[in-house]
């Protein structure tokens, strides 16, 4: 018991207990902790022979936190934030990023945690100081305070808890005999197998000028054909660039006219491409004569932004905040059915593949999904179960009312690209105040899923070859700004984003085999990226599931 008394722990309680029994004016007297060498008072609290003996007079006015897994984790930094964040930062876009980096971080971050926050072992019992009787007038001398017997052996099968150092060194893979760095669970997780990712060339292939592509939001002026030619509005002209032999060829010249290029588009099968102007005005052009077939001078009263094909239907979206529906066989300018479902102007437009509804945004926010064909809701004022859509009957009796009506986003709705895997699928991007991509089913009106990109939006366009989405962006809340992302669906993990535009990535288009994506910019380029490119031994394979080949 020497040992006991001359011990640290010994030497607090004797002067715990001196101070105790001496007379006031000695404990205002500061003393000198010997362990910690802080000088405390003995006026913070009056110790009794009857009072029970706390961490803090045994331990003077240090305090020592408690530390368990969880407050680790929050000491590092390394929980998550459980209050609200901003929807422009929830998100953030980083410089340079793709599907490897992206797996790498989430692994480095998963072993990080193991590491740094490993199981707590179970806390020691506080010293308690042993009971006396009341009429006691003198204190026991010290003793162990939790246990009586220093040296005590159990045997490994009567243990238990698994953890004891007997049952743990009895384990040949135990913790103690590892010659890794790591634990036990980080080690596992970086011996198990990952999923192999396809990695995307980070540099465009080709890059081409494009002097005065206007850098306006509203306007779409660049559009890829099924035949691989390229149409491009530079300011007054539309120009047409040959994919197969890089051949440039001038389609019109509007300067005549003092008008300027604000929309193409090429339908779906064939050479014809529609232009829209500034001034309401709408050519169609056949790109093989370089001759215009058709024009309707009063389409719109004001710029025609958006244009969108569905086989011989054209239909034109302008700042007039109305939808116009023209058959380009009849030889009437009238058009043959008018949308007016918006309050702001009509700045995206697209068609389903498969002939369904048309898609409308605009600069008010909304999303509207039409149905020529007659299709109706029953209910006057419905909802979908979600609550996202909702049958509008703004129509001035100029049309009919939209099939559905999206009110979720917050900024101007130009993005719009339906899903070529699964029909009925929509998706949107919002504006500069919204940055969301939005998944609509549009059978029902409910919304799938979202999703923050931290930036604006500008355009959207799904893969053919494989189930991901390409976006281009914006202004941005972060530093990365003006991406062009590619996004896994429906997981919505980023599979790379590419780099290289100074300025908003306004214009996005696919060549027609689905390779290869072209992106226009206020920097006045065109830059080229092979995003899909074919996988090794990419001849189709004969499939007995592919019934087309069954039939004679």
């Amino acid at each position: 018991m020497s040992g006991l008394k001359n011990s640290p722990f010994g030497k607090r309680l004797r002067a715990t207990h001196q101070d105790n029994e001496e007379d006031g004016p000695r404990r205002n007297r500061q003393r000198v902790n010997p362990i910690f060498y802080t000088a405390t008072s003995s006026t913070t609290k009056d110790v009794t022979p009857e009072s029970p003996v706390t961490m803090r007079d045994m331990y003077g006015d240090r305090f020592v936190p408690s530390r368990d897994a969880g407050d680790m984790r929050t000491s590092y930094h390394l929980m998550e934030e459980s209050g609200p964040s901003t929807p422009s930062k929830s998100r953030i876009i980083p410089t340079e990023s793709d599907a490897l980096k992206e797996q790498a971080n989430a692994i480095f971050t998963s072993i990080l945690h193991t590491e740094v926050t490993p199981p707590s072992p179970r806390r020691p019992t506080s010293p308690q100081r042993p009971t006396t009787s009341s009429s006691a007038t003198t204190t026991l001398p010290p003793s162990t305070p939790t246990r009586k017997r220093i040296f005590h052996y159990t045997s490994p099968a009567t243990s238990a808890n698994p953890s004891t150092p007997t049952r743990r060194l009895d384990t040949p893979t135990d913790e103690a005999y590892s010659m890794s760095p790591v634990r036990a669970e980080s080690r596992q997780l970086l011996e198990s197998p990952r999923r192999q990712l396809r990695s995307v060339c980070k540099t465009p292939y080709r890059v081409l000028d494009a002097p005065d592509l206007a850098d306006d939001f509203y306007l779409n002026l660049v559009d890829w054909s099924n035949t691989n030619v390229l149409g491009v509005g530079l300011g007054s002209c539309v120009y047409l660039w040959t994919a197969h032999n890089a051949a440039v060829s001038k389609l019109c010249d509007l300067a005549a006219s003092n008008d300027t290029v604000s929309s193409v588009s090429w339908v779906q099968k064939g050479t014809l491409l529609a232009i829209g102007t500034l001034s309401g005005r709408m050519h169609i052009y056949d790109a093989n004569t370089l001759q215009v077939q058709r024009s309707y001078n009063n389409a719109h009263t004001q710029r025609i932004g958006a244009l969108a094909w569905n086989s011989h239907i054209l239909s034109s979206g302008s700042r007039d905040r109305m939808v116009h529906h023209r058959d380009v066989r009849e030889a009437s300018h009238r058009p043959f059915k008018r949308c007016a479902g918006h309050r702001q102007e009509v700045c995206g437009l697209k068609w389903a593949r498969d002939g369904g509804p048309l898609a409308s945004g605009g600069n008010d926010n909304k999303v509207c999904i039409w149905d020529l064909r007659g299709s109706k809701r029953t209910s006057v004022t419905g909802s979908s179960t979600s609550g996202s859509g909702s049958v509008d009957d703004a129509g001035n009796g100029s049309g009919d009312a939209p099939l559905w009506k999206f009110h979720e986003h917050t900024a101007a709705v130009k993005a719009l690209a339906w899903d070529p895997h699964v029909s009925g699928v929509l998706a949107t991007g919002g504006g500069t105040q919204d940055k969301h991509i939005r998944f609509w089913n549009t059978f029902n009106g409910t919304m799938l899923s979202e999703l923050d990109t931290g930036s604006q939006v500008c355009n959207l366009i799904w893969s053919l070859t494989s189930h991901e989405l390409v976006s281009t962006h914006g202004f941005s809340s972060t530093t990365a700004q003006n991406q062009i992302c590619i996004w896994k669906y429906p997981t919505l993990n980023m599979v790379a984003s590419l780099t290289g535009h100074t300025h908003r990535v306004l214009y996005l288009a696919m060549s027609p085999d689905g390779e290869t994506i072209v992106t226009g910019a206020g920097d006045e380029t065109l830059r080229f990226w092979n995003a899909f490119p074919k996988k090794e031994g990419g001849e189709k394979r004969e499939t007995r599931l592919d019934y087309g080949r069954l039939i004679r």
